[in-house]
């Protein structure tokens, strides 16, 4: 069963007796919780049709005995098992006679951030359940997430707000809703985001300064990239970070130079890169600064950099500037 359909067997109250929710994104798993919840269990009927464990404290027979209980004053109990990933197989296997035959007037809800198929208790669930799972939303799909989110909350975006926006926030979804909710406050009648708002509201993060250290050496600029580096180091951010984060833009051009060799449309280059619509155009734009066969060595220095670190007692600030002359120096 997909996000989708779980929403859709929610609206028409089908839910189905057994459900297990997983993945990566545990806002999209919490809010569907949470919805399933609200429209299950009426809030006045809670305290005796609501139920909920948590994996690494619960028993499965408890967990049984809350199931088999007939709920009181309503047509539905739900019970709740939180991180079953957390229960031992030997636990979860008692489940398996249950899972077989469930109680119709029960609905039992389990979540977990993975589910291991060997195990016997999920062999049986696929088969007799429905499981679901909430996937981390790729870079290029947060513009439209955002998007939503705003429009539900009653405002819009320009799009160079939209962009910095994105930039600034990242892709931890609770992280954006937050700032979506600070934006909407300070906008007040305002139903349109200006760039300006969003420099108002959203702060400037050491994050997005090393996204901007990343973008100062794909365009080469020496200058800036080392102004940079040292207000990064200044700040206290991890030297292994910064490095981690130029590898990845890196890693970023050197796919946009191959498919720009290839030429392909721009649709598929946001796709196979993972980037973020708006900030294609300037990567492609520096992805042509750099001839395709200087990227074996930059991946060289990047390699020789991270050893360094982690190895030598030499000084982090003069690595990651010898690294930044060397990969800014136009040869």
């Amino acid at each position: 069963m997909t996000p989708g359909e779980l929403k859709k067997r929610l609206r028409e109250k089908k839910l189905p007796p057994l459900l297990f929710m997983h993945g990566e994104e545990t806002f999209f798993l919490e809010r569907a919780l949470r919805d399933i919840v609200d429209k299950t269990v009426a809030a006045g009927d809670r305290d005796f049709n609501l139920q909920i464990f948590h994996g690494k404290d619960c028993r499965a027979a408890d967990v049984l005995d809350a199931v088999r209980t007939l709920p009181v004053f309503c047509p539905t109990r739900l019970v709740i098992v939180r991180d079953a990933q957390d229960m031992p197989a030997a636990e979860l296997e008692l489940f398996v006679p249950y899972l077989k035959d469930p109680v119709s007037e029960t609905i039992l809800v389990f979540t977990g951030s993975k589910i291991d198929g060997r195990r016997k208790f999920y062999q049986v669930f696929k088969k007799v359940g429905a499981l679901v799972e909430f996937k981390k939303l790729y870079d290029n799909q947060i513009p439209a997430f955002v998007k939503e989110q705003a429009g539900d909350v009653g405002f819009s975006f320009t799009e160079d707000a939209l962009a910095l926006f994105c930039k600034r926030v990242g892709t931890q979804l609770q992280g954006i809703h937050g700032e979506l909710s600070k934006l909407r406050n300070y906008l007040g009648e305002s139903k349109v985001a200006q760039a300006d708002d969003v420099k108002a509201v959203v702060s400037d993060s050491r994050i997005d300064s090393v996204f901007d250290l990343s973008d100062a050496i794909g365009k080469r600029n020496t200058a800036e990239a080392l102004r940079l580096l040292h207000r990064l180091l200044a700040e206290g951010v991890a030297p292994l970070l910064i490095l981690a984060m130029i590898s990845r833009h890196f890693r970023q051009l050197w796919k946009a130079h191959e498919l720009l060799r290839q030429r392909a449309p721009e649709k598929e280059m946001i796709r196979r890169i993972g980037i973020n619509p708006y900030f294609l155009n300037g990567l492609l734009a520096q992805a042509r600064r750099f001839p395709g066969e200087r990227f074996r060595g930059i991946f060289e220095a990047l390699l020789e950099a991270d050893l360094a670190l982690k190895s030598t007692g030499a000084s982090p600030s003069a690595l990651l500037e010898s690294l930044v002359l060397r990969l800014t120096a136009k040869q």
